[in-house]
């Protein structure tokens, strides 16, 4: 079940080895879903419980984990050795952990400790602290693994090219429903089910789909509405392959586009093609934001925009797709060739009703950045 060749889980805990010494880390506990998926091929959404993969200096791996978890490890890794602790009333899987650490020697020793990420709780996080703070050196290493997952091999480009096809291919299938009349239920249904029609996986967070007032909203809601025959919908979603994200966003116009639609859509179009100018190598995120920010300005959009405009993605698990480098105001992150960037124009004018969104993503090169989507930049509108 690994995806990737035993050549490539190598090079990458070569990688991570290196910048440990450089870091002066004996050993590094990960307790990021994406870490361990990156580090090993361990695929797994039990990483809501307490676990951590213990990985030393020289290269030895352990992973502390529930026996809810061995087979999944067993199965979707090149973890040799794996230990468990047991469920039970009143269990501290830090103790686990410290007796974990201890038996790889690692008594007195400097531990890096990935603390930002959802698979470490604040309580567990706390457990952590009390149970090895005095017994070692911690860390915060939180930065370590994703700055390394940043750039992509051409193994994970493959995998972030068939996601954006299948992206492309369910955003197809949902606008054959789009009609007056149809069911919002009925195109989140094409547009999730096609994704897992073509082999592909479910997403880190749910999809965004909403039309009439909710198209002007920028998170998943329950509850389900019918289209008017003049509407207006909203949606962001990705294609996900081997847990590889390449999300795009839409605003769909049913009926005859207002003039504040199409106002808007020039704006977010001018948007994105100014964030594609600025997406090279030489540039930084916060570059990136600047050029978004500037077109919006001069359309004097600055009330209704975001004060992000795209992120890095990646293989990534719930709650969320993003990964943690954004494109943002003051953001020094470089951008730099086999980058996978997702970038987004969202425009809502609450006053107007009006809702405006155009984003896909991107495989940056030495030169300009190649849109992994074959979706034409367009305003897109369902006539009767």
């Amino acid at each position: 079940m690994l995806h990737f060749a035993p050549e490539e889980f190598a090079g990458r805990l070569g990688r991570l080895t290196a910048e440990m010494a450089t870091r002066k880390l004996d050993a590094i506990l990960l307790f990021s879903q994406e870490s361990m998926y990156w580090l090993t091929g361990y695929d797994t959404f039990g990483f809501c419980f307490f676990q951590c993969l213990v990985v030393k200096g020289d290269g030895e791996m352990r992973l502390l984990t529930r026996s809810a978890d061995l087979r999944q490890a067993h199965h979707t890794s090149n973890i040799q050795t794996i230990a468990l602790w047991r469920d039970r009333a009143g269990a501290d899987p830090a103790i686990d952990l410290r007796d974990l650490c201890d038996d790889m020697g690692l008594l007195g020793c400097r531990l890096g400790v990935e603390w930002a990420t959802h698979g470490l709780t604040a309580a567990n996080g706390q457990l952590v602290q009390e149970r090895l703070g005095s017994f070692a050196s911690l860390k915060d290493a939180s930065d370590l693994v994703p700055s390394l997952r940043l750039l992509k091999s051409p193994a994970e480009i493959a995998y972030a090219r068939e996601a954006a096809r299948i992206g492309d291919d369910a955003f197809e299938a949902m606008m054959a429903l789009v009609k007056e009349g149809a069911d919002e239920a009925d195109l989140l249904h094409a547009l999730q089910g096609e994704v897992l029609r073509a082999g592909g996986d479910y997403p880190a967070n749910p999809f965004i789909l909403g039309s009439g007032p909710d198209a002007l909203l920028c998170r998943y809601k329950s509850g389900r509405r019918k289209l008017s025959a003049q509407d207006q919908l909203t949606v962001e979603w990705a294609g996900v392959k081997a847990q590889y994200h390449a999300p795009a966003m839409r605003t769909v116009i049913l009926g005859k586009p207002l003039m504040r639609h199409e106002e808007l859509f020039e704006a977010a179009r001018e948007a994105l093609l100014a964030v594609e100018e600025a997406m090279r190598p030489g540039s930084t995120f916060g570059d990136v934001f600047d050029a978004h920010a500037r077109v919006m300005e001069e359309h004097k959009l600055v009330r209704h925009r975001l004060a992000a405009c795209g992120y890095s993605v990646g293989a990534r698990y719930a709650p969320s797709w993003m990964d943690p480098q954004m494109f943002v105001s003051g953001n020094a992150e470089p951008i730099e060739p086999g980058m996978t960037l997702f970038a987004h124009m969202i425009i809502m004018d609450s006053e107007e009703g009006a809702a405006m969104t155009l984003g896909r993503t991107y495989l940056t090169t030495q030169g300009p950045p190649e849109p992994l989507s074959r979706l034409p930049l367009e305003l897109v509108s369902v006539q009767p």
